[in-house]
């Protein structure tokens, strides 16, 4: 990595045992500023959306922050001027119907979008108060303290042990693989399933174990944070609590953020809720207020079913 661009693997709060560091640790962060001359400067920030619920991110520094959020395919907008905090250590569930823009606004918090031609976005996403999208900062770092689990398990065709390994040993881990491969495994509550089939084929495993392997993947990159788009949607219900569970345990040492079609979900598992339709965002808040007490109509109708 260009020594120039900013290194988000020496912020506050990310672990990075093993990794070899880049920048010395002590040099303070340097000041970033947004890049993009379509950005919103000193406009109004908290959106048209309704804002309930005080999670702690408002009231200290957000790990995560949105303001002014717009995204464009072209020039269509897929996300208008969407704005919330996501707190640390804590789950917020994106809900809303087919084409709302929760899966393009996901994909923007780890810069997933730049693979997209023609896709453009104003507004700011910052991280540990950093801009994600400033001219300094190399989105292959932000990936690595950003990690993803997809809709659809997609272990790589080799071993479930090397489906592990594989990532931080061409990020220069220098810890002991081994562990690793087993702390990560556990942390996904697989390793007892698998421990004596390492060197089996990841494509051997169920779907349930599948997802359950790509996401002791992504923690075996020592995230800050996991995003999940609809990590659930294609396992079975028994499959499906085994990663619920599975959650719950991480948000003690992992920020979450989940996109779900699935109410049920968002109301039983994540601890504040944004409610997203045609690209703008509706209401966010405590994921209790917003599902039994919701503040616009809107979220009424479709946290009830009366759409979606």
């Amino acid at each position: 990595m260009n020594t120039s661009e900013t290194n988000f693997t020496d912020m506050p709060n990310c672990s990075n045992k093993g990794f070899p560091p880049q920048v010395n640790p002590s040099a303070p962060m340097p000041n970033i500023t947004h890049c993009d001359t379509q950005a919103v400067g000193n406009e109004k920030t908290d959106g048209d959306a309704q804002t309930t619920g005080k999670p702690e991110a408002t009231e200290q520094q957000p790990l995560l922050q949105l303001k002014q959020v717009s995204i464009f395919y072209d020039n269509n907008a897929a996300v208008r001027k969407t704005s919330f905090p996501i707190p640390k250590h804590k789950i917020t569930a994106i809900i809303g119907p087919s084409g709302c823009g929760k899966s393009t606004l996901l994909r923007a918090i780890n810069r997933m979008n730049d693979f997209i031609p023609n896709v453009r976005l104003t507004g700011k996403i910052l991280y540990n108060n950093q801009d994600l999208y400033s001219k300094n900062v190399d989105p292959v770092a932000v990936r690595r303290r950003i990690g993803m689990v997809f809709q659809k398990p997609n272990p790589f065709p080799k071993s479930i042990y090397k489906n592990i390994a594989w990532g931080p040993g061409i990020n220069g881990y220098q810890g002991s693989m081994p562990e690793l491969v087993e702390q990560s495994l556990k942390q996904a509550a697989l390793w007892n399933e698998v421990k004596n089939r390492l060197h089996d084929s990841a494509l051997s495993l169920s779907g349930g174990q599948q997802q359950r392997l790509c996401i002791a993947r992504t923690l075996a990159m020592q995230p800050d944070i996991l995003l999940m788009d609809e990590p659930c949607s294609a396992l079975d219900p028994i499959s499906t609590a085994h990663i619920e569970d599975l959650l719950f345990k991480l948000k003690s040492n992992y920020t979450i953020v989940i996109v779900t079609h699935s109410m049920q979900q968002a109301a039983r598992i994540s601890d504040y809720t944004a409610f997203m339709e045609t690209g703008h965002l509706i209401e966010y808040g405590d994921t209790d207020q917003v599902f039994t007490l919701p503040k616009q109509k809107r979220t009424e109708e479709y946290v009830t079913g009366r759409f979606g």
